[in-house]
């Protein structure tokens, strides 16, 4: 007897899909859905028999989604809550990849013992570790060059997190901007395992010029290991979408180890203290200090002026701040190219952040998918959860067949979408049930189980 069966849903079946390939069979199929033991055990127009049935009439049975770009709790400074992995259950991911931009929030060893010791998490979590991290705890200054003793002892230190389980390395360029393309493959360059995965934050935003992809592009092209453009939105979103997605297109034709994630916001957020808003920030953007909106107390919800970004800066750096600086058409650019997966980015500090990390997956099938239709259901669901699942090897998880893990987002295509609430973090609206590993962890709007994630090391 199965333990759930769910019918008359649809479902994203991918067919023989691989990365670059134009027409692989890829539609939305009709089907009932059965789990047992934490798997999906039936997929068929059958009914067998089943302790529990869910009636998915209209809806859409979907693989839990997975990002494969977010930064997860800060537990030394936050507390032991999972502030940011529960907004990524209410949009309905099942599994998550964090570490990225070169930071990783506390040591990976600590991290698993914190998920063990509460029982697990909201969702399923995987690390990577992060250069930046290691750098700045030697001391080495944004705009300093590190020595050659330094890289040696940074790349100790990421050995040490990779045998804790981390899946791979990150590097925030544009944080570290005196961080040179040689000291990164230092870092990395004997690194021998295809099955890991190096990302980076781009050196800058590109206004005039490929350069920051192209750097990239070539870094792919002399590791061994997987290569994740990080946030492409946030790097090019502004006159050279199309030129930087052409280099991109073109490179991954001969390197299978290159591609990218992408939200799908115009404005992008990180910490105020951070280079990113070094003085000549706003004649790159074109814009002035009221296009920084503030998150958390004494300036939460609050617009620049140059009094209130001086003192932030000043007297609050780690603040999260939000940049509306980005073109929209180049953020739909991203996110229909064939290439590529979404991402949100999601970065919370207690409890406050940019709206991506409650309602990027909602806000692409709600805008892109149905609103706009610029990219199809089934296309759509494929950058969020295949792409990234055979990305990190997860050879169970990212489909719906027979064998592979129940992890499982229940929509309704017709209503799904996010809130785009710049000053409250909601949940979107349409997601029906998330299941992880057979269980229900959230249904109609509530936490049914908020422990059913575990931590993943790399697969191989």
């Amino acid at each position: 007897m199965l333990d759930i069966l769910i019918v008359n849903g649809q479902y994203p079946d991918f067919g023989n899909y691989r990365t670059g390939c134009e027409n692989a069979g890829s539609s939305m199929k009709k089907a009932n859905i059965g789990i047992k033991d934490g798997v999906i055990a039936y997929v068929g127009e059958g009914e067998p028999e089943a302790a529990e049935v869910f009636d998915a009439e209209g809806l859409v049975v979907s693989p839990g989604f997975i990002d494969i770009h977010m930064h997860e709790e800060n537990f030394r400074e936050e507390g032991k809550q999972y502030f940011a992995a529960e907004k990524m259950l209410e949009q309905g991911v099942t599994t998550a990849i964090a570490g990225n931009c070169g930071v990783h929030r506390q040591p990976i060893s600590e991290f698993k013992g914190v998920l063990e010791e509460m029982g697990g998490s909201p969702v399923n979590y995987m690390i990577q570790t992060g250069y930046n991290h290691f750098r700045n705890q030697l001391g080495i200054g944004n705009h300093e060059k590190s020595t050659i003793a330094q890289r040696v002892e940074i790349r100790d230190m990421l050995m040490k997190e990779l045998e804790q389980g981390a899946c791979g390395v990150s590097f925030g360029i544009e944080y570290d901007p005196a961080m040179t393309f040689e000291e990164m493959l230092f870092a990395v360059e004997k690194l021998e395992d295809p099955n890991l995965i190096v990302s980076a934050h781009y050196r800058d935003e590109d206004h005039i010029n490929t350069d920051n992809v192209d750097e990239m592009i070539r870094f792919s092209a002399a590791i061994t290991p997987k290569f994740q453009i990080s946030h492409l939105s946030s790097g090019c979103a502004f006159d050279l979408m199309n030129v930087c997605l052409d280099h991109i297109n073109e490179a991954m034709k001969t390197d299978p180890g290159l591609n990218f994630d992408t939200y799908p916001y115009n404005a992008f957020s990180t910490r105020i203290g951070s280079t990113v808003f070094e003085e000549d920030c706003f004649d790159t953007w074109g814009t002035s200090y009221d296009s920084i909106l503030l998150t958390s107390d004494p300036y939460k919800n609050m617009r620049c002026d140059e009094e209130i970004f001086r003192d932030a800066r000043k007297n609050h750096p780690n603040m999260l701040a939000v940049a509306f600086v980005m073109k929209e058409d180049s953020i739909r650019m991203a996110v229909v190219n064939p290439n590529g997966m979404v991402a949100s980015d999601g970065l919370m500090r207690f409890g406050h952040g940019h709206p991506r990390i409650a309602g990027t997956f909602p806000r692409v099938l709600g805008k892109y998918v149905r609103a706009e239709q610029a990219i199809s259901l089934v296309d759509a669901l494929r950058k969020m959860t295949l792409e990234p699942a055979e990305r990190m090897n997860l050879a169970n998880k990212g489909r719906i067949k027979e064998g592979a893990d129940a992890d499982i987002t229940i929509f309704d295509p017709a209503v799904i979408c996010d809130t785009e609430d710049w000053t409250e973090l909601k949940p979107p609206v349409g997601i029906v049930r998330t299941y992880i590993g057979g269980k229900l962890a959230r249904a109609e709007g509530k936490a049914v189980d908020y422990r059913l994630g575990r931590f993943i090391p790399c697969q191989g």
